[in-house]
């Protein structure tokens, strides 16, 4: 997945500087190598950019790309995200054995997923399933769903239409069942902040209106201070001239959700995060979150 997006990146560059040429630095990151444990106990987003931005703030590479829902809500220091490409479909995948969908599945199906959020929100729509661990890379998730040991699995739209097995999704969640991850579906290119040259190369890739919607997002779990593997989604989405965000937190068993939405003017994006951040603390999400903590 990460060398697609970086070879789509790639092809973007191409037609834009047809004479500038590109090389791939594969980097190996602790979240591609540690697959057997969940991502909240060993450390979470972080796990997959770590060692990039390492790479990006010694110049040993120019620019980096990333999943931006693998990205921690603050910007490392020095670094910019120099572009936020179009964002693809942002909801989460059901991918079941029998093409059976999410309403569907029978009591105490076991599903895998390795996300909190995930999990915590399909209990809520169906506490009779078995949320199971899975990680592995997307072949290796997707081949798990498909086996005796699970019903199905949850996975991100956008990295399966990117790999050309949108044919595998029985059902894309809608947003009311499973508001997505920070960031899901958008691609982020990160640059040194002083190389004024290399981010003006990529800056006709941003768009505005993914830009906007997770500037929002990274805000509001910001102003959370929900680690990346808490309990937490958000989805900004460009609406006219109007910036809508809708949020949730929930327990990890799924009997607590809260989920609350404000809207405003796409120039105050971060400050709409911050006001459904502060919302959603007065609601009781720092308790929520503190019980996750513990319990994760």
């Amino acid at each position: 997945m990460a060398l697609w997006q970086t070879e789509h990146v790639i092809d973007k560059l191409h037609n834009l500087w047809p004479e500038c040429q590109f090389t791939i630095k594969k980097i190996k990151t602790q979240g591609d190598e540690v697959l057997d444990v969940p991502l909240a106990k060993i450390g979470g987003r972080g796990l997959f950019v770590n060692e990039i931005e390492a790479f990006l703030a010694a110049g040993e590479i120019d620019l980096a790309v990333h999943s931006l829902k693998d990205m921690p809500s603050k910007t490392t220091a020095g670094l910019v995200l120099a572009a936020i490409t179009e964002r693809e479909d942002p909801r989460d995948a059901l991918v079941s054995r029998d093409n059976v969908p999410l309403a569907g599945l029978p009591s105490g199906a076991r599903i895998g997923t390795s996300s909190p959020r995930r999990a915590s929100q399909l209990l809520a729509f169906r506490p009779d399933l078995q949320l199971v661990n899975m990680r592995g890379n997307l072949d290796t998730r997707l081949r798990k769903a498909k086996s005796d040991a699970y019903e199905g699995a949850i996975l991100a739209v956008a990295g399966l239409k990117r790999m050309g097995w949108d044919d595998q999704i029985c059902e894309s969640i809608p947003i009311e069942v499973c508001v997505p991850a920070i960031g899901q579906g958008a691609l982020a290119i990160e640059a040194r902040e002083s190389d004024v040259q290399t981010r003006a190369l990529v800056a006709p890739l941003d768009d505005f209106a993914t830009r906007v919607g997770v500037t929002a997002e990274r805000a509001f779990m910001y102003a959370l201070g929900g680690g990346c593997q808490a309990p937490v989604g958000a989805l900004g989405q460009l609406i006219g001239a109007e910036l809508q965000l809708q949020g949730v937190v929930a327990s990890l068993d799924g009997k607590r959700v809260l989920r609350e939405r404000v809207a405003g003017s796409p120039e105050h994006a971060e400050q709409l995060g911050r006001d459904l951040a502060a919302i959603m603390l007065s609601l009781g999400a720092g308790e929520i979150l503190d019980a996750s903590r513990v319990e994760g």
